[in-house]
């Protein structure tokens, strides 16, 4: 029997299902497997992976929940069509928002380094605390006012060279969206009362609320990055529209 060497990181705890799931979204991801492709059964899966047949199924299943396959009763599970869903939050970079509105982006960073992962940051990626992770915070400018805290955490496998980005040229966005395409994406949206820190980083008016947005994005199975994005209340507006 042959195995995928992707089984080797059980190793580092990752679940059977989830080597299965992200094995399939790389052949999904790279081509290889094409919409209306045939993908592997459950059998076939079982004999590649020496996994269990639950194993297998439930890796078809939440790929299936989640729009990348569909399973046909009798004939077997086929590469699903990607089709583009509205969302209220479009995600955009930054600097192309402010320069539409005829801005000059600019930015200053505060922190870009490696870290260990805490309790809390550990659980946004579902990963071990103490694993490590790239963290950056970055002050967004329109022209010279102050109107995004960027504070991001990014997976260093996906985003290998993200320490050696220069923040203040490109941004994390522009970055990531070239070597950790999105496949999901969630959104926290809230008010928050500012933090005297916040109040003088952002400029704030003294009873002036901020807009919290955690933002995590998922590439290849896997939580890519998770950024707490805070905005000048006063500054930053959400519209959308979409068709139920």
């Amino acid at each position: 029997m042959t195995k995928d060497p992707a089984s080797s990181t059980q190793q580092a705890g990752q679940p059977l299902y989830k080597q299965v799931k992200s094995h399939l979204l790389d052949l999904i991801d790279s081509g290889t497997l094409k919409p209306n492709d045939r993908a592997p059964s459950e059998a076939d899966l079982v004999a590649q992976f020496g996994v269990s047949r639950m194993t297998a199924n439930r890796a078809l299943k939440e790929l299936s929940e989640a729009g990348y396959v569909k399973r046909v009763p009798g004939l077997g599970t086929y590469v699903a069509e990607r089709r583009a869903h509205g969302a209220l939050l479009t995600i955009r970079d930054i600097s192309d928002e402010l320069s539409e509105k005829g801005a000059r982006h600019r930015a200053h960073i505060l922190l870009h380094q490696r870290e260990a992962a805490d309790e809390a940051i550990a659980a946004q990626f579902h990963i071990k605390p103490g694993a490590a992770l790239f963290h950056a915070k970055i002050l967004h400018l329109k022209d010279d006012l102050p109107i995004l805290l960027e504070d991001r955490h990014v997976l260093p496998a996906i985003a290998p060279d993200y320490l050696s980005l220069d923040l203040e040229q490109e941004t994390s966005y522009r970055y990531l969206m070239t070597v950790a395409p999105l496949q999901e994406v969630e959104h926290e949206i809230r008010a928050i009362a500012a933090t005297p820190d916040l109040r003088t980083l952002l400029e704030l008016a003294p009873d002036e609320p901020c807009l919290f947005v955690r933002r995590r994005t998922w590439t290849r199975g896997k939580v890519a990055s998770c950024a707490d994005l805070i905005h000048a209340g006063s500054r930053y507006d959400i519209t959308g529209r979409f068709k139920p």
